[in-house]
C-alpha cells in the first residue's frame, strides 16, 4: 500500500493523479486478447447472446410490473412480484445499461447510447452514471477522494485513508441494511442535489444541458409516474409504497453487494498518489487488476444475472469489450499476471467474497487512518 502524506488537504488529494507510463505487461495482454478475437472469429460487442439477454430482461419487466400493478389482489401474490422486479431491474443495470454505458453493448454508437438510456426511465440517470462510474470510478479505482464510488460520506469507511468515526465500529453491523436503500437515495435526493451542485463526490462534473437534461428530467417524470402514480390509481398509498420499497431493497442491495465484492475486499489494493507528484506507482493497467476482485467465476447463473461483473478485473481492462466475454478473457488476463508479476486476486465463490467484505467493512471501523 503506498504511504500518504495526511498533512495534504481535500483540494491537493482531488488533483488529478497520474500513472507510470505503460510497460510490457499491458502491451502484451492486449496482444494475447487481440489474438483470441482473431482467432476465434467472434465480435468483440454486438454478441447474439446479448441481445437474447435484452429481451429476457426488457421481457420480464413488463410482465412483472403488470402484474403486480394490474393483476396482484393479495400480499402473497404482490410481494414475490416485487421481489421479480427488484431483480429485473438490477439485472437491466447490470446487462444492457451498463454494456451500453461502456460502449460494450454494440459498435454502433447510437444502440449504446439506447441502451445505456434504459436506466433513465427506471429512475437512475445515464447522464450522472455516465461521469461517475465510466470516468471517475473507472480512471481512479479506490484512490480516495477521486473515485466517488467508495465514497458513503459520513455513514461508512470503506478506504483506510478516511476518517474513521467512533461508530464506525460497528459498520459491519449496519451497512447491509442500509445498502438496500441505495436507489432510493438515488430516486429522491442523491441525482437531484449532484445535478444542482454540479458536483460528484467533491468532484466536478459538466451540468447536462440540451438534450441530456431534457432526459434527465423526462427519466424522473416517467419513473416517479410509474412508481406511484399508475399503482396509486388501483391501489392505497400503503401498499404503494410497500410495494416500491420492496423492489427498491432489493435493487440497492443487488447493486451495492455486486460492487462491493469487487472493491472493498481484503485483498483490494487502496493506493493514494504521491503529494509532491500526484503519481500513482503503479501503470494504469496494473492499479486497475491490483484495486479490483474477480469472485464466483465458476459460476454461470452469477455471471449471467449480473451481467459478468464478478469478473470486474477483465471488466476494467477492457471495458469496451462485451461481458458475454469475460469468462474466457480471464483465463488470459490471470496467466499473463502471473507471468508479469501482478497481484491477480479471485475469491472461488460468491460466499468467500461476502465474508472478505464482512471483514474488511470490520477492519476498516477500527483501524487508524493510514500515515
Amino acid at each position: 500500500m503506498n504511504p500518504v502524506n495526511t498533512a495534504a488537504t481535500p483540494d491537493e488529494l482531488r488533483k488529478k493523479p497520474t500513472f507510470v507510463k505503460q510497460d510490457g505487461f499491458y502491451v502484451e495482454l492486449r496482444r494475447r486478447v487481440d489474438d483470441y478475437f482473431v482467432t476465434t472469429g467472434l465480435p468483440q460487442r454486438d454478441c447474439p447472446k446479448m441481445y437474447l439477454k435484452t429481451a429476457v430482461f426488457l421481457t420480464t419487466l413488463v410482465a412483472s410490473y403488470v402484474l403486480l400493478v394490474f393483476f396482484a389482489t393479495t400480499w402473497w401474490q404482490a410481494f414475490p412480484l416485487t421481489i421479480v422486479l427488484g431483480l429485473t431491474i438490477a439485472g437491466i443495470g447490470f446487462n444492457v445499461m451498463h454494456d451500453g454505458g461502456h460502449q460494450a453493448y454494440s459498435s454502433r454508437p447510437w444502440v449504446n447510447k439506447l441502451m445505456a438510456m434504459t436506466v433513465d426511465p427506471l429512475g437512475g440517470s445515464s447522464y450522472l452514471w455516465h461521469w461517475k462510474h465510466a470516468v471517475m470510478h473507472h480512471t481512479y479505482v479506490n484512490i480516495t477522494g477521486h473515485d466517488a464510488d467508495i465514497d458513503l460520506g459520513m455513514l461508512g469507511r470503506i478506504s483506510p485513508h478516511q476518517k474513521r468515526y467512533w461508530f464506525h465500529r460497528w459498520q459491519h453491523f449496519y451497512l447491509w441494511p442500509l445498502y438496500g436503500f441505495l436507489s432510493v437515495a438515488w430516486h429522491f435526493y442523491s441525482d437531484f442535489h449532484e445535478l444542482f451542485v454540479g458536483k460528484i463526490g467533491g468532484n466536478r462534473f459538466p451540468r447536462p444541458r440540451g438534450w441530456e437534461l431534457a432526459l434527465f428530467v423526462f427519466g424522473k417524470v416517467f419513473f416517479f409516474t410509474m412508481a406511484f402514480v399508475i399503482p396509486l390509481q388501483r391501489h392505497s398509498i400503503l401498499e404503494v409504497a410497500l410495494a416500491y420499497l420492496t423492489a427498491s431493497f432489493v435493487l440497492g442491495i443487488s447493486l451495492s453487494i455486486v460492487f462491493q465484492l469487487a472493491h472493498a475486499v481484503e485483498d483490494a489494493d487502496f493506493p493514494m498518489p504521491q503529494l509532491d507528484s500526484g503519481q500513482v506507482d503503479n501503470t494504469w493497467a496494473t492499479h486497475q487488476v491490483e484495486t479490483t476482485v474477480d469472485f464466483g467465476r465458476q459460476s454461470r447463473l452469477l455471471s449471467w444475472m449480473v451481467g459478468g461483473l464478478n469478473f470486474q478485473i477483465e471488466h476494467h481492462l477492457f471495458p469496451r469489450i462485451s461481458h458475454i466475454h469475460y469468462p474466457a478473457l480471464s483465463q488470459i488476463v490471470e496467466s499473463t499476471c502471473r507471468e508479469y508479476g501482478v497481484k491477480y486476486t479471485a475469491h472461488d465463490t460468491f460466499w468467500q467474497g461476502l465474508v472478505s467484505h464482512y471483514r474488511w467493512l470490520r477492519g476498516m471501523g477500527i483501524a487508524p487512518e493510514v500515515a
